[in-house]
């Protein structure tokens, strides 16, 4: 029997909703690590699962279902020969794009949730246990010991005990936050080194021509600009539209929500996208590179260029997919 692995959704659980729980057959697959682009929520049928597909173009049905309303990593995008997009969440497992919504990465799984609060009870019931053991102890060897040298013995080796045990809960606590300060350090060095590669590639491309349709690197549209300058200097696998393509990464900035004001250069980052029309159908795509500047396919006259964000032609949608 072939064995598939899935993506789970948080390292602290050893199947998670994107193991067992959330197929809808009696198959069970294996969980594996990998790093997510995105998480998405199945919005299917409530009770109903969405079919599991061995590829996004011609695949065939696995056998197993995603259940409406489970939580799913996306390792990867892809659009089929129809136009429409789809999402990998496993090692050769695919799900169509349309029948999901986009949920945060910090979204916390309702498996892991319940595995941290099965362990932080056990936790606490074992800490009551021993503080009501230690206690009796103490009170038995308090009635039993009658000399005053034996007592005061006893009292300072307690406190000593404890003040070991709270050296010990303190050298803890910063050795566990030096870990995540270090994590998070790493994480923000590998971002700002993709961030500063397209950077680098999308103004190598300022001045080649705009071809509608065209996919590089001789010559592009807006969208296919941005799918290869992705692909070539983060690795990151873009879908080829800007109507696929706004559907990806995390929605920072958007027109109708920000009562029309126009988004500022300081709440952008290096390598963000961004769009112009509705979120539904974008009619553009630019890359953001910094000092309120963008780089982008504008039209068949002017090519490829660089252009400095202005009032009068402000983007009404950004993007973060670093």
């Amino acid at each position: 029997m072939t064995k598939h692995k899935l993506f789970k959704l948080g390292a602290a659980a050893a199947l998670t909703v994107t193991g067992v729980s959330a197929i809808t057959s009696l198959k069970t697959v294996r969980a594996a690590n990998f790093t997510a682009i995105k998480r998405v929520k199945i919005n299917y049928l409530p009770g109903k699962g969405l079919n599991i597909w061995t590829n996004y173009n011609k695949g065939k049905f696995m056998g197993y279902r995603a259940k409406d309303g489970t939580i799913w990593n996306v390792a990867e995008t892809a659009v089929d020969k129809k136009g429409n997009l789809w999402y990998k969440v496993g090692t050769r497992e695919w799900i169509e794009a349309r029948y999901t919504v986009d949920v945060g990465m910090d979204t916390p799984a309702s498996t892991n949730a319940k595995i941290k609060d099965k362990v932080t009870n056990v936790s606490t019931k074992k800490k009551t246990s021993k503080k009501t053991t230690t206690k009796v102890n103490n009170v038995i060897s308090l009635g039993t010991v009658t000399k005053k040298s034996t007592k005061k013995s006893t009292k300072t080796k307690s406190k000593a005990a404890k003040v070991k045990k709270a050296k010990q809960i303190v050298d803890a606590a910063v050795k566990k936050t030096s870990k995540k300060l270090t994590t998070k350090k790493v994480a923000s060095t590998q971002a700002s080194s993709k961030a500063g590669a397209i950077v680098a590639l999308a103004k190598q491309q300022v001045g080649k021509p705009y071809a509608w349709g065209a996919n590089g690197p001789d010559s592009f549209d807006c969208s296919s600009l941005v799918q290869y300058v992705f692909k070539n200097a983060a690795g990151m696998n873009l879908p080829r539209t800007t109507y696929d393509q706004v559907k990806v990464g995390q929605t920072v900035y958007q027109k109708s929500q920000a009562n029309g004001q126009p988004v500022s250069a300081s709440n952008l980052q290096v390598g963000d996208l961004l769009f112009w029309g509705s979120e539904s159908a974008p009619y553009h795509v630019a890359i953001y590179i910094g000092n309120n500047q963008y780089v982008n396919a504008a039209t068949p006259e002017q090519g490829t260029i660089l252009q400095t964000m202005t009032s009068y032609f402000a983007p009404t949608i950004v993007k973060r997919v670093l």
